[in-house]
């Protein structure tokens, strides 16, 4: 095998293994950062203007964020293999640039980009299969046959659904023929039913009604754009008496809400999360400049249930379930305004790519922007690797012009 199809094949695996078993995206992710530090070092990409990737900002914050976690090393309060392994989850960030450096075409990215669909599809239909009770042998998550998603959880896979719904859609503009249009909205209607129909999760539902907003906002004519503002709120109040399962688990949100003002101690969903986001806010206020270091939210956790009333227990879980939180905690109030910077760049990366692109990515930084409220979507292995690789296929994509694929007129 030649080095350009090497290349090409190491990309579209990693491409494909978004969303598949934690095995498989392992794999995908140690052969395409290999694959990109030997091209790199082979110093094959070329000058500035033969290598797009370099002039975009997304890789220039990428360095930096990876440069503040590495760094915060020499204060954290962790233990040091915590620590490390904290830094070692953030490297996730590096499939991005990898994707850039060994996608150098537009037809190298669309294989990729297939790939990546083309997997998509595949998580789809097999979650369907599970929710009509059809044996799907190859799924491995635990209690699939009850909350029907495939290899992760149904949480992770919701929030996923939602964001191929918005990718299919946009996409479907570079359909090279109307067979593969309509099998694009077909997908994205799939995937929509997927999120409201099959799955529970609420940050899903949430996201896949900020997939329908954003999608009716560019729809509509610039004239309308500002009576859009009223779009979220109709789109929910449809899904909530549309779908039993919105209704369902927003109902129990409100109930559970209510619980933790009564008691803070609640132990559900909701209360949970508040209960440690306001443990966290009190983490942050503590050290707001430089924050406790990477890897360090546990240790800070327990220092301040330490100094509450023994009714109090040790932390059971590892994260605040709050990307923006989470960062705070480590890195102080930089943290927060950094991976704010990080949203941004890639946004403006995007708007400087074709339409269908351009609202493709957008879209994907809108979920992870919801998902980071109410999920460490992120730091979590399986739904983070999910957001670096889509953003990561989506830029090498756009970055290439117009060379290869033409936007069809339908």
């Amino acid at each position: 095998m030649n080095r350009f199809n090497a290349r090409l094949a190491v990309a579209s695996l990693a491409a494909a293994s978004a969303g598949l078993s934690i095995a498989v995206i392992s794999l995908g992710k140690l052969l395409l950062l290999v694959s990109a530090l030997v091209v790199l070092l082979r110093g094959k990409q070329g000058t500035a203007e033969d290598s797009p990737w370099q002039s975009l900002w997304t890789p220039r914050l990428i360095l930096v964020i990876l440069l503040a976690f590495a760094g915060s090393l020499l204060w954290t309060s962790a233990p040091m293999d915590q620590a490390l392994g904290a830094v070692g989850k953030y490297g996730k960030f590096l499939v991005i640039p990898a994707l850039l450096v060994l996608l150098g075409t537009r037809r190298e990215a669309a294989f990729a980009l297939a790939a990546f669909v083309g997997a998509q599809a595949f998580l789809l239909l097999s979650s369907w299969l599970l929710y009509f009770y059809v044996p799907v042998v190859w799924a491995t998550a635990s209690y699939a046959k009850d909350s029907f998603a495939v290899f992760s959880s149904y949480l992770d896979q919701g929030i996923m659904s939602a964001v191929v719904a918005a990718i299919f859609w946009h996409l479907k503009a570079l359909a090279p023929n109307r067979p593969l249009f309509y099998a694009a909205i077909a997908m994205s209607l799939l995937a929509l039913g997927n999120v409201f129909i099959v799955f529970t999760g609420r940050t899903g539902h949430l996201v896949g009604l900020a997939m329908v907003s954003l999608a009716i906002f560019w729809a509509l004519p610039r004239r309308y754009r500002l009576a859009s503002l009223v779009v979220p709120p109709l789109i929910f109040i449809l899904a909530f008496f549309s779908f039993d399962k919105v209704a369902q688990r927003f109902s129990a949100a409100q109930t559970e809400v209510s619980a933790y003002a009564l008691q803070p101690e609640s132990k559900t969903s909701s209360g949970i999360r508040l209960y440690i986001w306001q443990a966290s806010l009190a983490a942050i206020a503590k050290n707001p400049l430089t924050g406790t270091g990477v890897g360090s939210w546990v240790t800070e956790y327990n220092r301040l249930e330490y100094l509450k009333p023994p009714s109090h227990q040790r932390l059971v879980i590892g994260n605040p379930h709050q990307e923006y939180l989470l960062w705070g905690v480590q890195l102080g109030v930089g943290g927060i305004l950094l991976l704010l910077a990080f949203l941004a760049a890639v946004m403006l990366d995007f708007l400087k790519m074709d339409t269908p692109i351009a609202k493709a990515g957008q879209s994907v930084l809108a979920a992870l922007a919801v998902s980071c409220l109410f999920n460490s979507s992120l730091y979590d292995a399986y739904i983070g690797d999910f957001f670096c690789l889509s953003l990561g296929v989506l830029l090498a994509y756009g970055i290439h012009g117009q060379d290869i694929l033409k936007i069809r007129e339908l």
